[in-house]
């Protein structure tokens, strides 16, 4: 006979989202379930997340205290953005000194890999005494009107009021509820590579953009310092050959011509991407026992690092909605809870879906108009320095429109 193992809620997917979910879920004394197909400490493929911002560290310190702290602690700030374009500097800024040591208030933004990200929100979890279960990918969902009945590809049966699903971008829990994503997919490829720094000889943190580097041809490439580290992003061509950038031949080739040969040797990780642009056509299902978060939801361009940062609220108002829903006093103001929770959340993934799209549009270069938005603001930021800021924003999606060039010179 098989055993049915019985919670308020199960959350699949133990990244960083799911974890955050069990987290929130047991702080509000809701009883829960992290079920994972991987086994523990499996290594995940792919570029992570290196950068939380403030409102994310905000929400975690709210949902644990001392985690916001703990996270900022172990991370770096980088004091000083610089933006390049064809090798002249047309923007800077220094935050002047940054300390993110300080216990009594969050910095506006931490850096660190998403390797020490988990491991700081599974101490976490386990100190609040949130339940896993690794080795268990989720088969079938059979979702009804007063629950959902999961069983795993063991068959072990799991029976909860509500699923949360931070399963990713291939997420059972999304195809088993019958939703979909909408959106497109870039047509320019991007490369992460991850460099271990030179603790000896450690390069400035800085965190510096170049539009069209000079050694590089017209590529744009950044680079993002963390903890222990250093990511450079390249913006190949069309007519690029992606291998011959990703080969370890390929590497030693391009990588001297941006920076210190010496960090040639010190690859941790190279990875490609023709990212995706696309939201879940709804964050609920029909029963409203089912709510989605983090990649399983919505899969960004990463510029302006809204991946995991719209993970974050997405996996705590999740929460906020189920706890709702539970205290409900009948069916109409439950469902109503749940609907809530799924709408505000899918109406800030559109947002960030439009902001990276935005970012995407000023970098690919593909348009005559904003290749000379773009040459123009470079040309003029000696007079007008906030054209500079402009060409700073373009990798994170512009907060303000490009200047109407056209109307005032």
């Amino acid at each position: 006979m098989t055993t049915v193992n019985k919670r308020d809620v199960i959350v699949v997917g133990a990244g960083p989202v799911g974890m955050i979910a069990g987290l929130a879920l047991q702080k509000k004394g809701i009883s829960c379930v992290v079920i994972e197909a991987e086994e523990k400490d499996a290594p995940r493929a792919g570029s992570r997340a290196i950068f939380l911002h403030s409102a994310s560290l905000k929400l975690l310190e709210e949902t644990s205290q001392g985690l916001g702290f703990e996270l900022a602690k172990n991370g770096i700030i980088w004091p000083i953005k610089r933006t390049l374009f064809r090798g002249k500097e047309v923007y800077v800024r220094n935050y002047g000194i940054t300390n993110n040591q300080d216990t009594t208030k969050l910095p506006h933004f931490t850096s660190l890999h998403q390797h020490h990200i988990e491991k700081i929100i599974y101490d976490a979890c386990i100190a609040a005494g949130v339940e896993f279960v690794y080795g268990e990918p989720a088969k079938n969902l059979d979702i009804a009107k007063d629950g959902v009945k999961l069983t795993t590809a063991s068959g072990d049966v799991w029976e909860a009021d509500y699923v949360i699903g931070c399963d990713g971008a291939r997420s059972v829990v999304r195809e088993q509820a019958g939703i979909e994503f909408e959106g497109p997919r870039t047509h320019d490829t991007f490369l992460v590579v991850d460099i271990e720094e030179d603790e000896n000889d450690p390069m400035p943190v800085e965190r510096i953009f170049h539009y069209q580097h000079p050694a590089m041809g017209r590529r744009n490439v950044m680079y993002v310092p963390f903890k222990g580290g250093l990511r450079v992003d390249l913006q190949l061509l069309a007519d690029d050959k992606v291998e011959d950038y990703t080969s370890e031949e390929g590497l030693k080739e391009w990588l001297p011509k941006v920076m210190d040969p010496k960090y040639a040797e010190r690859v941790t990780w190279v990875s490609s991407y023709r990212f995706h642009q696309v939201v879940a056509d709804s964050f609920t299902d029909p029963n409203c026992r089912i709510l989605l978060a983090g990649e399983a939801a919505h899969l960004f361009a990463p510029f302006g690092a809204r991946g995991l940062n719209s993970g974050v609220p997405d996996a705590i108002i999740a929460v906020r909605g189920i706890e709702q829903a539970i205290q409900a006093k009948n069916e109409e103001e439950r469902r109503q809870a749940i609907d809530a929770a799924a709408t505000e959340r899918r109406i800030a993934a559109k947002w960030n879906r439009d902001g990276s799209t935005t970012a995407l549009h000023h970098l690919q270069g593909e348009s005559k108009e904003m290749n000379l938005k773009r040459e123009l603001a470079a040309s003029l930021v000696s007079v007008v320095p906030t054209l500079g800021r402009w060409l700073d924003e373009g990798p994170y999606g512009p907060k303000f429109g490009p200047p109407e060039l056209t109307t005032k010179y």
